[in-house]
């Protein structure tokens, strides 16, 4: 199948006993950090508030982007299941505001920031080339983490016809087809 992340997946396999496992890595779907009252992360001040979503593995990844982008710096080893707690270093005094995922694009008016998954992005209007201020690269730990994955059933991830799907996935055909189509909410993954 393809429409899972490796923690979805390994996830499922434990609460269902199966063992799928990974064939191959195709796109991410990246969070950025889009305008609220403010249009640029240079003019980010003292007090400033920032929403974020506040489930588990958004709010990870919402606060390792701020981390990216020298916002806020968290404790070693804090990673993808980081949340505000594991916050070590705020210069800027900025007021984390955690909400759930659905609402943060409704307070743009009455914060600074606010964090968005590409899903959240894409039906508050947002593209992430025009409108991000700034995205999840490529390299970033949680788009290493929550790249989406062909999964098979664990033996078959080097068969003929596994291997050929994931080649046309990972194909400059297909890799067009998705920069055209989805303008940055999609990211084709070059990594391993």
């Amino acid at each position: 199948n393809y429409f899972q992340h490796v923690p979805y997946l390994e996830q499922f396999n434990e609460e269902k006993g199966t063992h799928l496992v990974v064939a191959g890595k195709i796109h991410y779907e990246p969070f950025g950090i889009y305008p609220g009252t403010k249009k640029d992360l240079k003019d980010i001040a003292k007090g400033d508030k920032i929403a974020v979503p506040n489930d588990t593995t958004n709010e990870a990844r919402a606060l390792l982007l701020l981390q990216d982008n020298g916002i806020i710096k968290l404790k070693d080893g804090a990673g993808i299941k980081a949340t505000v707690n594991d916050i070590e270093e705020n210069p800027n005094n900025i007021e984390i505001v955690e909400l759930e995922a659905a609402q943060v694009p409704r307070v743009v008016n009455e914060v600074a920031y606010v964090v968005l998954n590409g899903n959240y992005a894409l039906e508050a209007n947002y593209t992430v080339k025009k409108d991000a201020l700034a995205y999840e690269k490529s390299d970033s730990e949680a788009a290493k983490t929550y790249v989406n994955v062909i999964a098979v059933k664990e033996g078959n991830e080097n068969s003929e016809k596994i291997k050929a799907l994931v080649d046309v996935l990972k194909s400059d055909s297909i890799k067009k087809f998705i920069n055209e189509k989805y303008d940055g909410a999609v990211i084709v993954y070059d990594g391993e």
